[in-house]
């Protein structure tokens, strides 16, 4: 079991940390902050260089955690919440399945980091080493909570599209969340 957990964080947190750095840094093929945050604008979360820059550290910082084992939790509820917002913001009027840039994708990485927020990370971690039990119902209901309304609350601030897009054009693909 031990493994199995490790493998899960390590690749997860991986692709998350990939992504962040995507919109921080413009690395692997990424848009950096200006070019993310134009994309995030464009969907009304203005300013977007702000939002690109909190989506960018909550995917790399919560993406980091998760390879780690620490505060797990915590990196749990960071993932979790992007992918909210990426599914209200650019995936759930595509449905289901990821082939027409649907939420499948985004919704296996919230069950993914909130089954590690309920199970914790496992003996491999730094929260081990450090005897920190971070795990069960309590901290995966909080970390699902807090990646909720942290969510909601993007969303809340959320402006109308700008008024030279089209309302039926999507921003481009490389800006959301995955």
């Amino acid at each position: 079991m031990e493994t199995g957990l490790l493998l899960i964080r390590v690749v997860l947190g991986a692709i998350m940390v990939a992504h962040g750095a995507q919109k921080l840094f413009g690395w692997f093929g990424g848009h950096g902050l200006s070019g993310t945050g134009s994309g995030l604008e464009s969907m009304g979360l203005r300013p977007g260089r702000v939002y690109a820059a909190v989506n960018g550290v909550a995917e790399f910082g919560g993406g980091a955690l998760l390879v780690l084992g620490l505060l797990t939790p915590l990196g749990a509820a960071a993932v979790a919440g992007v992918m909210f917002v990426a599914i209200a913001t650019v995936h759930w009027t595509n449905g289901f399945f990821n082939t027409r840039g649907g939420y499948e994708f985004n919704l296996l990485i919230i069950a993914s980091v909130i089954a590690l927020a309920f199970t914790g990370p496992g003996k491999i971690s730094i929260d081990h080493l450090a005897g920190w039990t971070l795990a069960g119902p309590a901290w995966g209901l909080g970390a699902l909570g807090i990646s909720a309304a942290a969510a909601g609350s993007v969303l809340a601030l959320r402006k109308q599209p700008r008024p030279d897009q089209e309302p039926d054009e999507k921003p481009p693909d490389e800006v959301h969340a995955t």
